[in-house]
């Protein structure tokens, strides 16, 4: 089975070559699922010249079955419940609020450290690229997709290096567009296809951030409605 990416930067600068059509525009943001979609946002910036952010998203496990998903909770307060898993586990309102509280306060807690007090971008009337280092189930990106629907972006876009075939096709329906840039298959799992896929940290979020604010990115003129690049 052929390895695809040697690291998750080499998987983004390819990936970058798929969305030429969105650089040096003003108004493209890049939105990184942390912690591993961050690598990957960064280089899109880099390379496209357009501005990145994180977009944080923790899925909502069935208590004593953590890996079972019965929602997720996104930047900005939006929940996403899966009704099917709720309804056959029968599990409570109150146990849903307390695993929701207990998320909301990473969420928070990540907000804190990794923006080291920049302000949220603002979403409204934006290109939004949506990207993570890959997709296998996509509950993850799906929650995000919905929270980012709720602050009315003008285009929202999904971009992976990697992904399974039916989650790609998926997507498609909840997205403007969904650029996977290769879909092997069989799938199995994100990391099979990275010769290096060491977990990312939260210091090396912190850094690719602060280093992703200082790169060359396109700008609005005062009084003039095309995009130049600041530098």
């Amino acid at each position: 089975m052929a390895i695809h990416f040697a690291n998750r930067q080499q998987a983004g600068e390819l990936l970058a070559a798929e969305l030429t059509a969105y650089a040096d525009r003003p108004d493209v943001l890049v939105l990184a699922l942390p912690r591993g979609g961050v690598p990957i946002g960064f280089a899109l910036a880099r390379i496209l010249r357009v501005l990145l952010d994180v977009f944080l998203v923790r899925k909502l496990g069935v208590p004593g079955h953590e890996e079972l998903a019965m929602g997720a909770i996104a930047s900005g307060g939006v929940r996403v419940l899966n009704a099917e898993v709720i309804n056959i586990l029968r599990i409570p309102n109150d146990l849903i609020e307390v695993v929701a509280a207990r998320e909301q306060q990473e969420i928070d807690r990540r907000e804190r450290q990794y923006r080291d007090g920049r302000p949220t971008p603002e979403i409204r009337e934006q290109t939004v690229i949506l990207v993570d280092d890959g997709l296998a189930t996509g509950a993850t990106m799906r929650a995000a997709v919905t929270a980012v629907r709720h602050r009315q972006p003008a285009r929202l876009i999904v971009a992976v290096p990697t992904a399974a075939p039916e989650t790609c096709a998926e997507l498609r329906a909840a997205a403007d567009e969904v650029v996977c840039a290769t879909t092997p298959e069989p799938f199995y799992a994100v990391g099979m296809w990275y010769a290096d896929f060491t977990q990312v940290t939260d210091d090396e979020v912190r850094d690719l951030l602060a280093r992703a604010a200082r790169l060359p990115r396109a700008t609005v003129s005062t009084g003039d409605a095309h995009a130049t690049t600041t530098r």
